[in-house]
């Protein structure tokens, strides 16, 4: 049985470490928090104190964690690279800038270690759900070696190049989603001011040129003003700040990027960084003089 020790286990990591363990893996479980490794346990996984403890047994390593010095952290202090084996898979689930993970990937494979940097697409419903979209930058080899692990949570799986590769789609992926975020936001705050039916409204505009995944999953949450977290708020404003510093970089323009990011910026300003990203609504309805409560 492969072992895998899965290190970061909140809204995302959780039920992808359910779902590895329930696809047979031998799943040990790391949080800081350590009640967040329950769901695992009861799923017939285990939980582990720390690293140290975890890590030397595990065929595979896979992290989710929030950001990136967070993933340095986990792999560089008395982390990751000093406790695995060599061979070990290291598989990154997490959202960071490419260039730290190519260089972390540069410095797993000098300790021999092998590393994919896998960003998923799909919120929390489609880490429940395990559909979620991985995009995975490493070499060829190590990312047919991981096909079962991420088939067992995922459902579009990509090599989309070397390392840092996946990163960078998940940027743009993040870029995409906020400013479809927005726009839809936009339209619904306009359709209220007209006293249109709003279900009816979002129905016929799913089924035309405007439907989206972003309207499919969030348009009910701004409806029904639900912002309870899927994908936070705080996250994508770290997200979006990879997207507009790597778009500097590289000499592009993002201009309807670095609006979202303002947005986003605003959003937390005025203490939204812990609800859904959905919740950019409360921002174009506070732009219009509408002050809903939380």
């Amino acid at each position: 049985m492969t072992t895998i020790a899965f290190i970061g286990l909140g809204i995302m990591g959780s039920p992808m470490a359910v779902h590895l363990q329930k696809a047979g893996f031998d799943v040990i479980g790391i949080n800081r928090t350590p009640e967040k490794t329950a769901a695992l346990v009861e799923a017939g996984g285990r939980a582990a104190g720390s690293i140290a403890e975890a890590v030397p047994d595990a065929d595979i390593v896979a992290l989710m964690v929030p950001d990136s010095p967070d993933v340095v952290q986990v792999l560089r202090e008395d982390g990751v690279l000093d406790h695995a084996r060599p061979g070990t898979l290291v598989i990154d689930f997490s959202s960071i800038r490419p260039d730290i993970a190519a260089e972390l990937a540069a410095e797993a494979e000098e300790k021999g270690l092998r590393m994919l940097d896998a960003p998923v697409s799909g919120g929390e419903p489609g880490a429940i759900n395990a559909t979620l979209s991985i995009m995975v930058g490493g070499a060829a080899a190590d990312f047919e070696a991981a096909a079962d692990v991420f088939a067992a949570v995922g459902k579009t799986i990509v090599h989309v190049g070397p390392s840092g590769a996946g990163q960078t789609v998940k940027a743009a992926n993040q870029l995409i989603v906020a400013v479809n975020m927005e726009a839809l936001a936009e339209a619904i705050v306009f359709l209220e001011a007209y006293g249109v039916d709003l279900p009816a409204a979002v129905e016929v505009l799913g089924g035309g040129l405007a439907g989206s995944a972003v309207l499919n999953q969030k348009a009910g949450k701004m409806l029904d003003r639900n912002f309870d977290p899927g994908f936070r708020i705080d996250l994508h404003h770290k997200d979006l700040g990879i997207v507009t510093a790597a778009a500097r970089e590289a000499g592009v323009a993002v201009p309807a990027g670095a609006l979202a990011a303002q947005l986003m910026g605003s959003a937390r300003a005025n203490g939204d960084g812990g609800l859904d990203h959905s919740g950019l609504y409360r921002g174009v309805a506070r732009l219009s003089g509408i002050h809903h409560e939380r």
